[in-house]
């Protein structure tokens, strides 16, 4: 399990990233390509053409952390948006839901107090 805290914004990029990009790649599309910034704490997910692969670009305080998944077998299920804009901002339960494999479309969320 991924040890991000719950306050963190996660950014999908829209794009098919190359995945042989490590952290100076990353960073370069999170700045050029999605033109948000990048040591604030927030999570930037990034995903290749077949859904095969992910990973999420984190600024720890000290430095860049890469969390890297590949499926053996499957795919992961991206959430819609819209295809005019290049990111699209999503809560960790979401990205912990779309790492685990579960159904989008299926999830039913119950009613919570909130501040």
């Amino acid at each position: 399990m991924l040890n991000f805290l719950n306050n963190n914004r996660f950014y999908l990029y829209a794009g098919i990233a190359d995945m042989r990009k490590s952290f100076t790649g990353l960073s370069g599309l999170v700045l050029n390509e999605m033109g948000l910034q990048l040591r604030n704490g927030d999570g930037f997910v990034f995903f290749n053409k077949r859904r095969t692969m992910v990973k999420v670009l984190i600024w720890d305080r000290t430095g860049f952390v890469i969390y890297y998944k590949q499926l053996s077998k499957g795919t992961f299920e991206l959430p819609e948006w819209n295809a005019k804009s290049k990111t699209l901002e999503m809560p960790m339960t979401k990205l912990m839901l779309i790492l685990e494999g579960v159904q989008l479309k299926s999830v039913r969320w119950r009613k919570r107090f909130s501040e």
